[in-house]
């Protein structure tokens, strides 16, 4: 993989903290070329320089994802320096936490921008130089939330969903195409330590932590490179999040009920915060690191490893129950409605990160 990565260029954008910074190191450290696209120069000249240590070239572009025209300079910048692009990464992204009906509607507007539109700038900026060259790799970094929404972040929910349905769009279009070495994945991470919380627009009165489990940014970063030898159509990072997608496709109503209580309780905190638009038209000049300090220094204690059992094994189990009674048990296929004891599978309990 090594010998490969050296001859590859990648463009990342939100590169200046957490996911993304993550991700331009692992290339870096690689050999990969990496174009670095984010608000912060400060921030991507710092990145640059510390991916240039590690041994890839790499070339700063200041670009806000909400302006079209900024997402395809990038791509120019990027084709002018190095003469192609091999993998693109949509990646940047902001939160807004509000009830819905309280959340201003510019801000709401922003998010839709930023997470979804910002995506089909660069998709819209890059496919045009796949088809060119009869190959690329477009990776879009969804969310656990593109499959399993909550409360207080419909505008996030709702433009991670859209991305999702952006990559199985894109994929139908390029089969029909013919263009077999062109591949779109999307990458679904559940919570992760990043500044991104810190960052986040918040109207609820009530301050915003990251919700357990948490898993680093380097898990994505590591998931996203192995992308480029083993594409994937969808790949969900973190067992929570694996666990929480297959909780909703088995019992989706019984997951909203859990879920909503699950992120009134481990999303926000009972300590009052005041309402911000937080880096949604304006970058913070603080938080450019991989790390947002959400996960303890010494690693998962096992306290945290018992509290996260139970945070995602208890629902998995009601969930499954709920599934058994509504649709196994009740199948025609078994007779009475009841399965032989060697045909029961067991319940999917007990996983944890």
């Amino acid at each position: 993989m090594g010998k490969k990565m050296k001859d590859l260029v990648v463009v990342i954008t939100g590169a200046s903290s957490g996911i993304g910074e993550a991700t331009a190191f692992a290339f870096a450290e690689l050999g990969a070329t990496v174009v670095l696209a984010a608000r912060r120069e400060w921030a991507l000249r710092e990145v640059a320089t510390e991916c240039e240590r590690r041994g890839g070239p790499a070339l700063p572009v200041p670009t806000d994802v909400t302006d079209e025209a900024a997402v395809h300079e990038l791509a120019r910048r990027a084709l002018e320096r190095f003469g192609r692009i091999d993998v693109w990464v949509n990646n940047a992204a902001v939160g807004l936490f509000s009830r819905f009906e309280d959340a201003p509607i510019v801000d709401f507007r922003r998010v839709i921008e930023t997470d979804l539109f910002g995506y089909v700038y660069g998709a819209r900026a890059v496919l045009p130089l796949f088809y060119r060259r009869g190959r690329g790799l477009l990776i879009n970094v969804g969310s656990v939330m593109s499959e399993v929404p909550g409360p207080y972040v419909s505008a996030y929910a709702i433009a991670k969903h859209g991305v999702r349905a952006l990559g199985e769009c894109l994929r139908q279009e390029v089969q029909l195409a013919g263009a077999d070495d062109i591949k779109i994945c999307t990458v679904m991470p559940a919570t992760i330590d990043t500044p991104f919380f810190q960052h986040a627009a918040n109207y609820t009165g009530r301050a915003v932590k990251a919700m357990p489990p948490v898993y680093p940014a380097e898990s994505v970063a590591k998931t996203i490179v192995e992308l480029v030898d083993h594409p994937r159509r969808e790949v969900v990072v973190g067992n929570a999040g694996r666990l929480m997608t297959m909780q909703q496709s088995l019992a989706p109503g019984m997951n909203e009920r859990m879920l909503a209580t699950m992120v009134d309780r481990q999303h926000l905190e009972d300590v009052p915060a005041p309402p911000t638009s937080g880096s949604l038209f304006s970058p913070m000049g603080r938080g450019a690191s991989i790390a947002g300090g959400w996960r303890s220094p010494h690693g998962t204690s096992k306290v945290g490893k018992l509290a996260t059992a139970l945070l995602v094994g208890i629902p998995a189990a009601l969930v499954w129950r709920q599934y058994w009674k509504e649709t196994v048990a009740r199948s025609p296929s078994s007779g009475n409605g009841r399965l032989e004891p060697q045909q029961q599978p067991s319940p999917a309990t007990g996983i944890t990160a």
